[in-house]
């Protein structure tokens, strides 16, 4: 019985060896996409290639590319686990052409995969065509043999693909598999299509249309074919499967997740070993390529996924977090297929930690909310949609989670007010979602890019270069000229302007055209589709032209500034990695000539003794003045080599590895410093927290460096100035002043008590409705001294009702005290609130006896007093 292992080398070995190129599999974050939160499909990646703006250097294509479908318009989420084949992550084998082959040999290559190399019974397969693609039924009939009665005819949209309402679209058609007349269901097209008796293996796109608009379709020049076939479906079937859940691959992670619970695989905790076994495997690839949870984008739905495996994690009887115990089962079963699982094995392990220790402690609150909740309700009553919504927004409830929980007393749920507040969220998130993938590249950079070619970047070796400007771009828009004052984008064929990518900045300088006429001040350098180098400026002096050669010249202090930020920033990963340990990877980055930022996954603050420690190992390794060697090599060599990559990150067939000494070595396209003396010194700056499990580091190297230590040191000698004493002495001398500062406070807190209290002569009173009133306003007593003061002026009378009001800082304080003999007939809190509605405040808080409030209002205090007093008299 082939694995699941098996079967993706299998599919893949049989299209290289028919001329297809075997590529990678993106990233699940598009990079070409806006429109989508996740990679969804194998042709993803291939989108621009599809639309002819793209070009590869090859026309055949293969892959197995990993899928997430928990986001947006694609969304299997609420069904995995109560179904055979619904999955948030899942393998899409398929093969593409882009302008090669067509039908018959799609078809050709389909049919001869699985009855041949898959050995599957052609008896038991049949086939859908969109109803008038007569090409596709006859080519069927020919290659594959099949009658009339096999070749289902769809006039729907299910068997006619589209990428939009817009571009290539085409029709398709999908092969199913009749798993036998003992399981309910009839064939596509039939009333009872959706049963499980034939289940769909692969659909075969053919896209040979293009959508111009609403009413306009006309032929591609180069029709193409996009295929997709699920993996786990696959599998099922070659397996002896009716259930995607059966396989090997998902059964090993559902045993994993059996011995980690203690519960029966196939016993009442069913759905919930599928739901961990799924989604253990969407967290772990999400977080490989980048994502963390959050509360907002592609993080908040990762979250959800996680805290919905945790749940199921939770209703088995897990007491301590488990998910992360079942990654090793994960990473046996798919380790060598995608290597970026083994690469990130720390950060997914301390994220599924972290996320499920932190769950924990709200799903205890949320149940008790719902507890509270259920209460206060009756017999056969529903539980209110908007609490049912807090308790999934709030506290990571999934609806079904509620439901369950309420099945069992007999209540419902309001589903109509919990969708309602559902759609409300979905609206303020689609309102604040500007688009996911990375941001489209518009259309003229592709153009130019087919045009012109790469951009050949000098800047490794040089700061200065001849080339040959070969484009102008003018308000977005390719022109041949740009006259002086106006603003302008530079392409030349090669040039030491180093595009900003990999968190470094763009170079700034002049381009002189020929030969001093005009000039261009660059004030960034930007890089279009990886290798395209855009320089942006102005231009002055005569007009530049298309055609003209020019001199390139960076300014050279703003880039050793940058670059020694940019080698400093290899050394800190470094040094994090060997203080806290392998869990922390780069989460993104930012270096220039002023400072550099980096963000690393880490769950807490650094300790000042770990920022010294770190600060130390960086500096070591610049007073080492080691070289910073750079080779060229494939990903994979590099990787071997101890190279570390950043997870998500795109590399091309050859990457630079920089190296410095023994102590850092990474795959990085950036500029940077010769050796590491250059780098000058590293100060961290500031440490702080950008996102759950990540942290920003801010430091300085160099020029910046001393810059930063003049200011300290300018900072230390005014404050030495003010205080007259030698800068060795100002800690002591601080301290001391401190500490009469104390004092002087404890004695004038006295000495307003005292005043307040009458000076040991006793506090001023009258009686008011029989009962003794102490009423006094004390200028320039602050809030905190006010109760203290009632308390003493209380022991003073006895029995009485007291009113303090102190005036500080343009602002009033009224504290209002009530012995306990006469909280039955005075409520601190009600007199407390007169007073402030007086000095212009509301409401104010306390108990009976002793209530404290306050207003901006300091010229009424005395009628604060007076009102209360009014208020007692009746």
């Amino acid at each position: 019985m082939p694995t699941a292992n098996d079967i993706r080398k299998t599919f893949l070995d049989f299209f290289a060896k028919n001329g297809h190129a075997v590529v990678a599999s993106s990233p699940l974050v598009p990079r070409n996409d806006p429109t989508l939160m996740f990679t969804n499909a194998g042709m993803v990646q291939f989108k621009n290639v599809f639309t002819g703006v793209e070009k590869r250097d090859y026309v055949r294509a293969a892959t197995s590319q990993k899928c997430v479908r928990a986001g947006g318009k694609h969304n299997d989420l609420d069904n995995v686990g109560y179904t055979a084949r619904h999955h948030t992550f899942f393998e899409m084998l398929g093969n593409f052409s882009f302008g090669d082959y067509f039908k018959d040999q799609a078809i050709e290559h389909a049919w001869t995969l699985i009855t041949k190399d898959f050995g599957i019974d052609k008896s038991r397969l049949l086939v859908t065509v969109y109803h008038d693609d007569d090409e596709a039924a006859s080519a069927w009939k020919k290659i594959a043999g099949l009658p009339e009665s096999r070749i289902i005819r769809i006039p729907t949209s299910d068997n006619f693909w589209a990428m939009g309402d817009t571009g290539p679209c085409g029709p398709c058609s999908e092969i199913f598999y009749d798993h036998g007349d003992h399981i309910p269901g009839g064939p596509p097209g039939s009333p009872d299509q959706d049963g499980d008796r034939f289940i769909e293996i692969w659909n075969l796109v053919f896209m040979q249309f293009e959508q111009v608009d609403k009413d306009t379709r006309v032929p591609l020049p180069k029709p193409s074919i996009d295929t997709g076939m699920g993996l786990e479906r696959l599998a099922a079937l070659l397996q002896g499967k009716h259930d995607n859940y059966d396989v090997d691959l998902l059964r090993a992670l559902i045993m994993a997740s059996a011995e980690a619970s203690g519960t029966d695989p196939d016993g009442p905790h069913k759905v919930s070993h599928r739901v961990v076994a799924d989604h253990l495997r969407s967290s772990s690839f999400l977080i490989a390529d980048g994502v963390l949870p959050s509360n907002e984008g592609r993080g908040y739905v990762l979250r959800r996924i996680m805290r919905r495996a945790m749940r199921h994690a939770h209703l088995m009887g897990a007491t301590e977090p488990m998910l992360y115990k079942l990654f090793p089962a994960l990473a046996r079963q798919m380790g060598e297929a995608y290597p970026e699982l083994i690469r990130a094995q720390s950060l997914i392990t301390e994220t599924l930690k972290l996320e499920e220790t932190r769950f924990k402690a709200t799903l205890d609150k949320g149940l008790k909310l719902l507890e509270e909740e259920t209460g206060k309700m009756g017999d056969g009553a529903k539980l209110a949609g908007e609490v049912a919504f807090k308790l999934y927004d709030t506290y990571g409830f999934p609806l079904d989670l509620t439901q369950d929980a309420l099945k069992a007393k007999g209540l419902g749920v309001d589903t109509d007010g919990f969708n309602a507040a559902m759609e409300r969220q979905r609206a303020e998130a689609r309102k604040a979602w500007s688009g996911s993938g990375e941001a489209a590249t518009e259309t003229l950079w592709f153009e130019l890019r087919e045009k012109l070619g790469a951009s050949e970047f000098l800047g490794y070796d040089a700061e200065q270069a001849e080339g040959k400007i070969i484009a102008l771009v003018e308000n977005g828009k390719s022109v041949e000229a740009v006259h002086p004052g106006h603003s302008v984008a530079v392409i030349a064929n090669q040039t030491p302007f180093y595009g900003e990518s990999g968190g470094q900045m763009g170079d700034t300088g002049i381009i002189t055209v020929a030969g001093g006429k005009a000039l261009i001040t660059v004030t960034d350098t930007q890089k279009k589709l990886g290798d395209l180098i855009v320089h942006f400026g102005t231009v002055e002096g005569g007009p530049v032209a298309v055609g003209e050669d020019a001199h390139f010249a960076i300014d050279i202090g703003r880039r050793d500034a940058t670059r020694g930020h940019h080698s400093a920033t290899h050394l800190l990963h470094s040094a994090l990695r060997e203080t806290l340990g392998d869990h922390v990877t780069q989460k993104g980055s930012q270096v220039g000539p002023e400072r550099l930022r980096f963000d690393f996954a880490h769950n807490k603050a650094l300790s000042a003794e770990e920022a010294r420690k770190v600060e130390a190992l960086v500096n070591a390794q610049i007073w080492g003045n080691a070289e910073v060697a750079t080779k060229v090599m494939t990903p994979d060599d590099a990787i071997k080599a101890g190279a570390m990559a950043l997870f998500g990150e795109k590399y091309g067939d050859e990457v630079r590895v920089v190296s410095m000494g023994e102590f850092s070595t990474e795959l990085c396209g950036g500029t940077h410093a010769r050796r590491t003396g250059d780098i000058g010194g590293f100060k961290i700056v500031a440490e702080s927290a950008v996102a759950a499990g990540v942290r920003r580091i801010e430091a300085v190297t160099g020029p910046a460096f001393l810059a930063w230590a003049q200011g300290q040191e300018e900072l230390l000698s005014r404050a030495a100035e003010v205080l007259k004493a030698a800068p060795a002495d100002l800690p002591a001398r601080i301290s001391a002043m401190i500490e009469d500062r104390r004092k002087l406070e404890r004695e004038l807190a006295e000495t307003r008590k005292q005043l307040a209290t009458g000076g040991g002569q006793g506090a001023a009173t009258k009686t008011v409705a029989g009962v003794t009133f102490a009423g006094k306003v004390l200028d320039n007593v602050p809030a905190k001294d006010l109760k203290g003061m009632a308390d003493e002026i209380k022991k003073q009378i006895g029995s009485g009702v007291i009113v303090l009001v102190g005036t500080a800082d343009g602002k009033a304080s009224i504290v209002v005290s009530v012995t306990d003999d006469l909280t039955g007939r005075f409520s601190a809190v009600d007199l407390v609130r007169i007073g402030s509605e007086a000095l212009g405040g509301k409401g104010g808080g306390g108990r009976a006896d002793m209530a404290q409030a306050g207003g901006p209002d300091v010229t009424a205090a005395q009628t604060a007093i007076d009102r209360i007093e009014t208020s007692i008299a009746g």
